[in-house]
């Protein structure tokens, strides 16, 4: 860690209190210490309190968003970094007796910080050391511990097949027990659907703190943590169907400006690319490029589950406008390219495995917001939209198409109800450094005409507060259905069933009918 680093986490230990005023703070950690006392792997080592030296290193480490790295947010009365299933057993019993709230953290990639921030008393169960991969080739499957990133799920597939992947996101630091409980998906969702349509089987700690699988935990709850988020009980590991894929893929990236026709590229790219052969998936990203001179402009990024040979010809036409040229595409194979979608160095499949623990200080804060759409926004919009955009710095766009297999499976499948008849997801990033939203608002306002309608939906994953929460007084059907559609009634039932008390809660927890 940098120097400055240091020295920023040494002022700011100074500035937490100490967790020893906490009534229940000495109570929770010996009840810890009793229900794992038989644990294979003594936990007292893997409880960070205030006052510890690592207890500020360990807090921050996964703070993904510098958005939150403030002494203003509550810190947790301890921090438990599980080694052992039995670890995670003996918290969830321990924070439900002891009344505190449980924030659980895998990779912290939470948009909205919730897996490791809150204004009440609170422990974070971190599950970065449960990383276990397992893959079996010969059956396709995989188990995955949920601390295990993106990026280490992906190299050891790798290691361990040539021809095998699997349909995820493209941050390989991601963790899995987050990005799968909210409907993952990655540049393989038109070919294979989401991360939760290849999910066969998992292991979770239910309320009571007891290990269920599959069939114990029952298929209603299975299907609820597919999607429905960290409201069931905490994410042990998953069982993964790998999927299969070419031994040689091709990727490309085309980039676009204003006077190159890129206002009538992406109004073509809304009309085709939902409906080009499944084996391609191509992402426009929107937004100022660096190495253009910070210029606004239009990229257009892909990946194809096969040759150039067939990509070109294909291309040319179905979407012959973008002229795509051989010197625009790479052969590879597909570990290689979840390197090339990170802008990393395809031959240093090893980077797959950094998790960049170090602290975020000094990078900016960014929010994110998402929206669904179902028609083709007309060039008018488009190029009002180009100037707007244009003149908003720190603002960016990654537009997602859909098709595919996505328009073959029911919205009632999973949690996950964005299936047919969509033709594109839009995710809103905009880094700040003047402490306002304001401009963020003002695109995300602009598209509301152009985005789906009653309700305007949104993606889990993108987590996004203003699209309602939890208590306040506030309806929790209000970002239920912008979230889940019709599928939020069954995701109640079943919290009402096996987690009646609400202890696993969060801002936009799914709430039982009680509640």
């Amino acid at each position: 860690m940098k120097p400055s680093s240091i020295a920023i986490l040494s002022a700011l230990l100074l500035l937490i209190p100490l967790a020893n005023s906490e009534p229940s703070k000495d109570a929770f950690i010996q009840c810890l210490k009793n229900q794992a006392n038989k644990s294979p792997k003594p936990i007292s080592e893997a409880i960070f309190t205030a006052g510890s030296p690592l207890f500020v290193p360990t807090l921050f480490a996964y703070f993904r968003n510098s958005r939150f790295n403030t002494t203003t947010n509550r810190n947790p009365i301890a921090i438990i970094t599980a080694t052992h299933e039995t670890h995670v057993q003996a918290t969830v019993i321990c924070a439900k007796n002891h009344s505190l709230l449980l924030r659980i953290r895998s990779g912290g990639h939470d948009y909205e910080g919730l897996s490791y921030v809150s204004n009440e008393p609170f422990v974070i169960l971190d599950m970065f050391s449960l990383r276990s991969i397992d893959i079996n080739i010969q059956a396709e499957t995989a188990w995955v511990q949920a601390g295990a990133t993106l990026g280490e799920l992906y190299y050891s597939i790798s290691q361990k097949s040539k021809v095998h992947a699997f349909p995820g996101g493209v941050c390989s630091s991601v963790a899995t027990g987050g990005h799968f409980i909210g409907a993952g998906y990655g540049n393989l969702l038109r070919k294979y659907g989401l991360t939760v349509d290849n999910i066969i089987d998992a292991k979770i700690v239910d309320v009571n703190g007891k290990i269920l699988d599959r069939k114990s935990m029952g298929e209603d709850v299975f299907w609820a943590i597919r999607g429905g988020g960290a409201s069931f009980g905490v994410i042990l590991s998953w069982n993964l169907k790998l999927v299969s894929i070419p031994e040689v893929v091709t990727f490309f990236k085309v980039d676009r400006a204003l006077e190159e026709g890129a206002v009538d590229l992406v109004y073509k790219w809304q009309e085709v690319a939902g409906k080009l052969p499944e084996d391609i998936f191509i992402r426009l990203k929107l937004q100022h490029w660096e190495e253009h001179g910070n210029k606004f402009m239009g990229r257009f990024v892909a990946l194809y589950l096969g040759k150039i040979d067939t990509l070109l010809p294909m291309m040319n036409q179905r979407f012959s406008e973008l002229g795509l040229k051989q010197k625009d595409c790479i052969e590879t194979s597909w570990v290689e390219t979840t390197l090339l979608w990170q802008d990393m160095d395809p031959k240093q499949t090893n980077l797959l495995l950094d998790r960049k623990t170090t602290s975020t200080f000094g990078a900016s804060p960014f929010k994110v917001k998402s929206d669904y759409v179902k028609t083709s926004i007309a060039k008018p919009a488009l190029e009002e939209l180009w100037k707007k955009a244009g003149n908003t710095p720190g603002l960016a766009m990654e537009w997602n198409p859909y098709g595919g297999k996505m328009s073959h499976i029911p919205e009632s499948e999973t949690p996950f109800p964005h299936r047919a008849g969509y033709k594109f997801k839009i995710q809103y990033w905009y880094y700040y450094s003047n402490n306002t939203l304001e401009p963020l608002q003002k695109i995300y306002d602009f598209m509301a005409p152009y985005a789906s309608q009653s309700p305007r939906e949104a993606f889990l994953n993108y987590r996004d507060l203003d699209v309602g929460t939890n208590g306040n007084g506030e309806d929790p059907n209000v970002f239920g259905a912008k979230y889940f559609k019709g599928n939020f009634e069954r995701l109640r039932k079943v919290k009402t069933e096996c987690d009646p008390g609400n202890f696993f809660r969060n801002e936009q927890s799914i709430p039982p009918l009680s509640a």
